[in-house]
């Protein structure tokens, strides 16, 4: 549990400080004034080359590659809402980075967050807990299950040429 929350920690940094420097990136690149396709092409040049569109689009991909990983490894419904803690951490990445002013109200809906990632890591605990893990089957059972060893011999043709 405490390595899940580490990754997630470390993704949700990587995340926030990806959204921070790609929302500055985009408040960089100059909006279409008429809907032309050399305009939209202008657009797209400015975004696609602007640095820190790069680097947040860049350190968004690092993150859905944590992402995928624990999705690999882990239950959907505990590690999603886990994700949300990035909420937290961009945040304080929009206060610090981008000098946003956060309302109270928003803290307070931050906190709401927080409360429920706790509430479903606390779910996830109580799960290994009450479910441990089944053991792993022996040799001879995994074997059974493939098929190759059966529990009594096979009669060969012979036998139930014997028996017919």
């Amino acid at each position: 549990m405490a390595k899940i929350l580490v990754i997630l920690l470390i993704a949700a940094i990587i995340e926030s400080v990806g959204v921070a420097v790609l929302s500055g990136g985009l408040k960089q690149v100059r909006g279409a004034r008429e809907i032309t396709v050399s305009e939209i092409a202008r657009v797209l040049k400015d975004g696609c080359t602007n640095g820190k569109v790069i680097l947040g689009v860049a350190l968004e991909a690092v993150f859905f590659g944590f992402l995928l990983y624990l999705l690999s490894r882990h239950d959907v419904s505990f590690i999603w809402p886990l994700t949300s803690l990035g909420f937290i951490v961009t945040t304080l990445a929009a206060k610090f980075i981008l000098d946003e002013k956060v309302s109270v109200v928003r803290w307070a809906g931050v906190m709401l967050i927080a409360l429920g990632a706790l509430l479903t890591s606390y779910s996830e605990s109580v799960k290994t807990k009450h479910n441990p893990p089944p053991e792993s089957p022996s040799w001879r059972s995994r074997a059974r299950m493939r098929g190759r060893m059966s529990r009594r011999p096979k009669r060969s043709w012979k036998m139930k040429k014997e028996e017919g």
